[in-house]
């Protein structure tokens, strides 16, 4: 779906405000839900979550708390439950045979870095990961979800919006109301600039948590590329603005943009579309990696990758390390 704007207020709109007593019947379900015990994993179990729907950065987040595990002498792999992805698994993604419609878009890109395991169950995922050779499980997002025990939660946040209005979905974008949230987490990271962001991490410290912050930071050579070129950007991801913007901040020249709904599954006839129009335009089609894994491999497309920087790594380090 694609998060509608009153979502990302500070104050509720009337909508929101209609919508409330649904939010608190979801609220309290989710609450109640996240309060169960959950299964020992055979091995400890990070897991990258966020509050809200919506991409917030946890794919990169992932990635870099898989490089750091590396470089303490660690053994990680991935456990994703493959959102879009057909498989229910436990399956290892093997980016050379799966596809987006079979295991995820995120999968294929962690899979990229280390080995990844792709499970419904989060359970037998994390066991299909230990046969994989881990001695850590990365879980890409699953924050909400009670049925592993969770070693380390790092929560991500998009600096940008925070916890918007912060009403639960439908009202607005949280999963769970906050409190019954905060109280799974073990450190906050904001991602980018903003007031929301800067209450988040006021609020985690606040409640006696890491406070950490990092931005996304685009690659060097994909952004000379880009920089200067008329350019039809699309995205199908949490919130494509974001995209859109960082694309002017490296200085492409957008000309159009088209937004789609997150983890959207492009057919081939909008593919084509979209091809079409730019070629018509003479500008230089252009997404996310996400996007790209999910379109087919002949569109003529540029991706612009991103990286997590992390303002404090040592930060990072020392919370991994306590493992």
């Amino acid at each position: 779906m694609q998060a509608p704007g009153f979502w990302w207020r500070d104050e509720a709109t009337l909508t929101a405000r209609l919508l409330a007593p649904l939010g608190a019947i979801y609220g309290g379900l989710a609450a109640r839900r996240m309060a169960r015990a959950g299964a020992e994993a055979p091995c400890p179990v990070v897991c990258i979550g966020n509050f809200t729907l919506g991409g917030a950065g946890k794919t990169p987040t992932a990635l870099a708390v898989a490089g750091l595990l590396r470089g303490l002498g660690r053994r990680p792999v991935f456990l994703s439950r493959g959102y879009g992805g057909r498989l229910p698994g436990p399956v290892r993604v093997d980016p050379a045979r799966h596809g987006a419609a079979e295991v995820g878009d995120e999968p294929l890109l962690l899979a990229r870095a280390a080995p990844a395991i792709v499970s419904r169950d989060r359970v037998a995922g994390a066991r299909a990961c230990r046969e994989a050779g881990a001695d850590v499980v990365v879980m890409d997002d699953g924050l909400q979800n009670p049925s592993l025990a969770k070693t380390l939660v790092i929560a991500v946040v998009d600096g940008a919006v925070g916890l918007g209005n912060r009403r639960v979905f439908p009202a607005g974008p949280l999963r769970a109301p906050a409190e019954a949230q905060w109280g799974q987490v073990h450190a906050a990271l904001v991602i980018g600039d903003g007031a929301p962001g800067a209450r988040v991490l006021a609020e985690a410290e606040r409640r006696g948590l890491p406070a950490l912050r990092g931005r996304l930071l685009p690659d060097p050579a994909a952004a000379g590329r880009l920089r200067g070129r008329p350019v039809l950007a699309f995205a199908g991801i949490g919130r494509p603005e974001k995209f859109f913007a960082t694309l002017r901040e490296i200085g492409a020249d957008l000309r159009a943009t088209r937004a789609f709904p997150d983890h959207h599954a492009f057919t081939a006839v909008e593919a084509e579309s979209l091809a079409a129009e730019a070629a018509a335009q003479d500008l230089l089609l252009v997404t996310t990696e996400k996007d790209r894994v999910r379109l087919p491999t002949a569109l003529p497309v540029a991706t612009l990758p991103v990286k997590l920087a992390l303002e404090e790594p040592d930060a990072v380090s020392a919370l991994l390390r306590g493992l």
